[in-house]
């Protein structure tokens, strides 16, 4: 009873801890560092090294946390294998996959087992244990960092042949090195526990593995089963930790049973279970897209608590005799990653640009390299604790190098898409509005009033009979591409508004994303499960049918400031303004002597509202929301315009 109040001190205060951590891990993020990085620092400064918040005592006791989180993990390195998004680059994602596969394990070993006279816990071994421990750190030197990747394919919005490769191979890896780390490690037990290498031995390696292989199939369906039932989410998230944890408990269960009653050991890989089990799921079960939703909200809390709970288990006092052989393990992945991808990617035919620095793009690592570190500490206590420390200085120096390689190597194949830069304001007001139909017609001859210029664009030519003698330009288009909307003057154009089907939206959305950047886009949206498609562009998105209840909803609540949106105040208008005139710049709101029937309401810069005051200093770039009359705001928007 006393070991279970214990435990829950601990859990108590690690989670105080963690919420520590997450703070420490943005703090980092905004300084341009990994989150992790982050996270592994918070451990490390709690740890019983530095602090001491998180005692050695408390480490041992939270075990548990790390093998749920373990779980999730494979979890995650199993969705992401998803085959019918692999079919495109098949040919190339496995040649390269396999040349790094291949060489990264033979470098790997051999550096360490060449190395292992100035590697403290390996000094003193036998020649037969150094192999042991040099063939599992090589096998963990094959893992990389899906989610970090994803990350900066989403960053750059990245699309193309080097991209899907990229993902292919970080994902097929990242599957493999669970594979091979089971291999290793059982070969690793059989030779430090002096078990021979027989005909016995192999058959028990492949029966191993072959029930890994079986049990994680099983637990698939099981999770399938789960995802079918109708009960709350939360419910379901807490049934697939549990599943996870029982993943870890159940293979060591039978392992001490073995032990105990048969002749021979048997160990089940509980990271290759869960693997399979997430594979299943993603690929043969209808329930995937929830399944994915679950891990995505599940993971940011499990990484936070993986991550810190890491830091404070690393050895300082290994940590500091090992970064040199740490830095001397990431030149050599590094250097055996350039042989196998670009080996791979000769063989599959690929251009010669992308052999030459696709490496770049695999050096991130994280998670499944982590996960497979702190296990090894787990099942070889005498010196697997040195052994991760020494893995994790590897790690935490890849994922610092890797994803500015990864950046500039998309960069220079040119297959990332960032924000074009918007046109500088030329002194007239544009817009261009796609959809020719009654709201069209009348939000031009609203913005006409107010003096913008506008252009309808019409798919359709046969609508435009219905408009003839108008005032507002029509423009009949063929297509859909970059060079017809420059031809509308989409490289000039302050505002777009798109009133088409949601496809058609988008794509015109992305086109004006990449290639015009214009500031202001207006989507109106027709199904609501588009939504965060057209944010992700940064487009302001209004949807039909909730625009209405919440313009009634403000009527009835602030008539005064709606009224006033809406335009019907008479002579009283709201607009916004960028400021462009540089002897605004620096200068506070107090002392900008605005008309006396004006009134600034907000301040837009970088993103961010900031709700004005006297003391609020102007800045080149910034968006200013004014409230007042016709004239003077006519005035103001010269004299901000500069």
């Amino acid at each position: 009873m006393e070991d279970y109040q214990h435990i829950l001190v601990f859990t108590a205060g690690f989670a105080i801890i963690a919420l520590a951590s997450k703070q420490i891990g943005q703090f980092f993020s905004q300084m341009k560092l990994p989150l992790i990085s982050g996270f592994l620092f918070a451990g490390i400064i709690s740890g019983p090294f530095v602090l001491g918040f998180i005692s050695a005592e408390a480490v041992e006791k939270l075990r548990f946390v790390d093998e749920i989180s373990l779980a999730v993990i494979a979890f995650a390195a199993g969705s992401e294998l998803y085959l019918k998004e692999l079919r495109s680059r098949f040919k190339s994602i496995t040649w390269v996959a396999i040349g790094n596969i291949v060489v990264i394990p033979v470098f790997g070993t051999l550096t360490v087992f060449l190395l292992a006279d100035f590697v403290p816990f390996m000094r003193d071994m036998s020649m037969t244990n150094r192999i042991a421990v040099s063939m599992v750190a090589g096998g963990i030197l094959v893992a990389r960092s899906p989610s970090s990747a994803i990350a900066i394919i989403n960053e750059l919005r990245a699309k193309g042949p080097f991209t899907r490769t990229i993902l292919g191979v970080t994902m097929i890896t990242d599957v493999a090195v669970i594979f091979l780390f089971a291999f290793n490690t059982s070969v690793a037990d059989a030779i430090l526990t002096n078990l021979g290498f027989d005909l016995g031995f192999v058959t028990l390696l492949l029966a191993e593995l072959a029930m890994s292989l079986t049990v994680g199939y099983v637990l698939g369906k099981i999770i399938h089963l789960i995802l079918l039932f109708r009960i709350n989410k939360l419910v379901k998230k807490g049934m697939l930790l549990g599943i996870g944890y029982g993943a870890f408990v159940l293979p060591e269960a039978l392992r001490e049973f073995s032990h105990t009653q048969l002749s021979f050991e048997i160990f089940l890989e509980p990271l290759l279970i869960c693997m399979i089990g997430s594979f299943v799921v993603t690929n043969y079960c209808r329930c995937r897209a929830e399944f994915l939703q679950i891990l995505h909200d599940i993971g940011p809390p499990i990484y936070i608590a993986f991550f810190t709970l890491t830091g404070a288990s690393l050895a300082l006092d290994v940590l500091v005799t090992v970064w040199p052989i740490a830095i001397a393990l990431f030149a050599v992945r590094a250097g055996a990653i350039f042989v196998g991808s670009f080996t791979g990617g000769v063989l599959a035919g690929d251009p010669a640009k992308h052999n030459q620095i696709s490496w770049m793009a695999y050096i991130t690592q994280a998670g499944v390299g982590l996960g497979l570190a702190k296990e090894v500490s787990v099942e070889f206590p005498e010196w697997g604790t040195a052994f991760s420390t020494m893995i994790i200085a590897v790690i935490v120096l890849n994922q610092i190098v890797g994803p500015p390689f990864f950046k500039w190597a998309i960069n220079w194949v040119g297959e990332s898409n960032l924000r074009a830069k918007a046109p500088e304001f030329d002194g007239v007001r544009d817009a261009i509005i796609f959809g020719l139909e009654g709201q069209s017609l009348a939000l031009a001859h609203q913005l006409k009033i107010h003096n913008w210029q506008v252009k309808i664009a019409c798919r359709t030519a046969k609508y435009m009979e219905h408009v003839n003698g108008s005032d507002i330009e029509i423009c009949p288009i063929s297509d859909l591409n970059p060079e017809m909307l420059r031809q509308l003057g989409a490289d000039k154009a302050d505002a777009v508004v798109t009133l088409l089907s949601d496809e058609e939206n988008y794509l015109i959305c992305e086109y004006i994303y990449e290639h015009f950047g214009t500031k202001d886009v207006v989507v109106r949206l027709n199904d609501r499960a588009n939504f965060h498609y057209f944010h992700g562009l940064g487009a302001l998105v209004v949807n039909p049918v909730t625009a209405i209840v919440s313009l009634f909803d403000h009527l009835v609540r602030s008539p005064s400031a709606a009224s006033l949106l809406l335009g019907m105040e008479e002579d009283q208008d709201i607009i916004d303004v960028e400021v462009c005139n540089p002897n605004l710049h620096g200068l506070a709101l107090r002392d900008l002597r605005l008309p006396l029937d004006t009134l600034i309401l907000s301040v837009h810069r970088d993103g961010r509202l900031l709700i004005s005051h006297g003391y609020t200093r102007l800045k080149i770039g910034d968006r200013v929301t004014l409230v007042g009359s016709l004239k003077s705001l006519d005035k103001l928007m010269l004299r901000f315009g500069g």
